[in-house]
C-alpha cells in the first residue's frame, strides 16, 4: 500500500488537531484562509528580519552532539527558523495567534511584541479587531521535526556530509522522550550529477496506525548545488 498521505492530515481529529480555530461562511471562507496565511508569513519574515539583523552573535556547538542553542546563528536564509506552528483562534472583536518556538528569546526583548502587533495589524487590515499575539516555548524543542530539519539545513549550509547531518539530528532526539524517527533527503547529495534519496531510520514507526501520534514535516534546504528536500517523522506516542 503507498503511504503517500500527509501523516498529519491523516490523523487529523484524532491526534492530531487544527492550526487554525474560526467559523465563517462559505463565501467569506477563502478571505478567511487567505488571512491567515498572511499572519503566518508575516511573523516568519520578522523573525527571519531579525534573524539576519542579530546575525553577529557566536555560534556555541557542543563538541559531541553539535547542540543548537538559542543565541546561536541559524540559517539566515530560513523563514521559519525555530517556529514549530503558529495557532490563530478568531473571535468576534480578537484574533489570538499563538507562536509556538522553541527559542523565544528573540521575541522576548523589549519591544518585539508591539513592533510584530504593528505588522501584523497592516497585514490584516481589520478596524474592528484586535490582535492578541501569545509566546508558548516548546517544552522538548529536539522533538519537534522542524527544528531538526533546521538543524539539517544549518550543517548542509556548511558543507557538513548529508550523513554526518542526518546522524546528528537523530542524536538530538536522545534528549526527547519519542520512541521512533525517521528522517529522509533526497536532491542531488554531496553535489552529484545524478539526484537520489537517502534514508535512516530508528526506533518505530507505526504509518498506518491512526492511533498514533506523529510529527512530521517537509522542508526544503537551497544549496549551491540546487535544492534539497528533508522529510523528518517522528513516532512520539501511541493512544
Amino acid at each position: 500500500m503507498g503511504q503517500k498521505i500527509n501523516p498529519l492530515g491523516f490523523r487529523l481529529g484524532t491526534t492530531q488537531n487544527h492550526h487554525s480555530f474560526w467559523f465563517a461562511q462559505p463565501k467569506n471562507y477563502s478571505e478567511g484562509l487567505q488571512e491567515d496565511k498572511k499572519i503566518r508569513n508575516c511573523i516568519k519574515n520578522y523573525i527571519q528580519k531579525n534573524r539576519k539583523k542579530g546575525s553577529n552573535k557566536k555560534i556555541e556547538s557542543d563538541s559531541n552532539s553539535e547542540v543548537i542553542t538559542h543565541n546561536r546563528k541559524m540559517d539566515s536564509g530560513s523563514s521559519s527558523e525555530v517556529i514549530t506552528h503558529i495557532e490563530i483562534k478568531k473571535e468576534i472583536d480578537t484574533i489570538h495567534v499563538i507562536i509556538h518556538i522553541g527559542f523565544p528569546n528573540l521575541l522576548k526583548r523589549k519591544g518585539a511584541i508591539e513592533e510584530l502587533e504593528k505588522d501584523l495589524q497592516k497585514e490584516v487590515n481589520s478596524v474592528n479587531q484586535r490582535l492578541n499575539i501569545g509566546i508558548e516555548k516548546v517544552k522538548e524543542p529536539y522533538r519537534q521535526p522542524n527544528i531538526l530539519a533546521e538543524y539539517i539545513a544549518f550543517q548542509l549550509k556548511n558543507r557538513v556530509s548529508f550523513r554526518k547531518a542526518m546522524k546528528k539530528a537523530i542524536e538530538l532526539t536522545k534528549k526527547a522522550d519519542i520512541k521512533g524517527v525517521k528522517v529522509k533527503i533526497a536532491g542531488r547529495l554531496a553535489g552529484k550529477e545524478i539526484a537520489r534519496a537517502e534514508c535512516i531510520k530508528k526506533g518505530r514507526l507505526p504509518l498506518q496506525t491512526i492511533r498514533a501520534k506523529i510529527d512530521y514535516c517537509c522542508y526544503p534546504i537551497r544549496t549551491i548545488y540546487g535544492v534539497l528536500g528533508v522529510k523528518i517523522w517522528i513516532f512520539v506516542d501511541e493512544e
